[in-house]
């Protein structure tokens, strides 16, 4: 199959991005970069230490943030505008509002008819991260990750004027799915969407996912025993991007609304 021109757009902006020039240039992109997008470094490091733009967008956090460890209490993953959340009908959920798509269609075909049904009529959170945004994420509560699927396909952005103008954009675009499992069992998803410009997606549990590459199949991973703590760092994005949550019905208490942006570490939920 062609490689589709977002990916081919998002892998060459790649190559400028991981560029490491001269430390004098390198300056001038990084500061122009944060001023451009408005950048917030007060929880990081100067700019001009970074010695690349990829290294200024996943940079980390000097001091981690403090969160509630109260196990009800589900953090949320990101920093990140909430573009929709609230329940699931059946198994439909919203991409923006007055756009309706199918979770099914996005976890794809390599989890059980039984897997997918354990989230209908449950709930959903999207999490849009902005390029201006920290671009690392982070584990919600403490799980036990059963599977990870990598599926290759398009690179959208995802931005409101693109989710607004493209029906079913997060099932087009590049995705890993985690397929989780809370200490009480109670299952839920986490959906890493792609996004235009670079398009990787890290997940540094599982190093063989290779996203924004040549790949054409989807990957598959299963676990026995992989548990991750609340607040562990797993990856990041290589530019703005979406995490998607779907979780089973009466799991969570959710108390974020659209269009209220959200701090990595915040609590948004409650586990019934």
């Amino acid at each position: 199959m062609k490689k589709h021109i977002t990916s081919a757009i998002s892998q060459n902006f790649g190559k400028f991005a991981s560029k490491e020039f001269p430390k004098w240039f390198q300056k001038i992109v990084n500061s122009s970069y944060v001023n451009l997008m408005g950048l917030d470094m007060s929880e990081f490091h100067s700019p001009s230490t970074y010695a690349s733009l990829n290294a200024l967008f996943t940079r980390r956090l000097k001091e981690d943030r403090k969160y509630s460890l109260d196990a009800d209490d589900f953090i949320s993953p990101c920093d990140s505008l909430i573009s929709e959340c609230g329940e699931l009908k059946d198994e439909y959920a919203l991409q923006i509002k007055g756009m309706r798509y199918k979770c099914d269609e996005l976890l794809g075909e390599n989890f059980t008819d039984d897997e997918k049904k354990s989230i209908h009529n449950g709930d959903f959170v999207n999490f849009y991260l902005s390029p201006k945004d920290y671009h690392r994420y982070h584990i919600p509560l403490n799980l036990k990750v059963l599977k990870a699927v990598h599926i290759p396909g398009k690179l959208y952005p995802v931005n409101f004027p693109s989710l607004k103008k493209r029906l079913n954009l997060f099932i087009e675009n590049e995705r890993v799915v985690l397929m989780c499992e809370t200490t009480e069992k109670k299952r839920f998803f986490m959906v890493l969407v792609g996004a235009l410009n670079v398009g990787v997606m890290q997940v540094s549990f599982e190093p063989k996912i290779k996203t924004n590459a040549d790949a054409q199949n989807c990957s598959i991973y299963e676990y026995d025993n992989l548990h991750l703590n609340k607040g562990d760092d797993f990856g990041c994005f290589e530019m703005g991007s979406t995490i998607v949550i779907l979780a089973e019905k009466d799991m969570l208490d959710l108390d974020v609304k659209a269009g209220e942006n959200v701090k990595y570490g915040q609590t948004i939920a409650k586990i019934k």
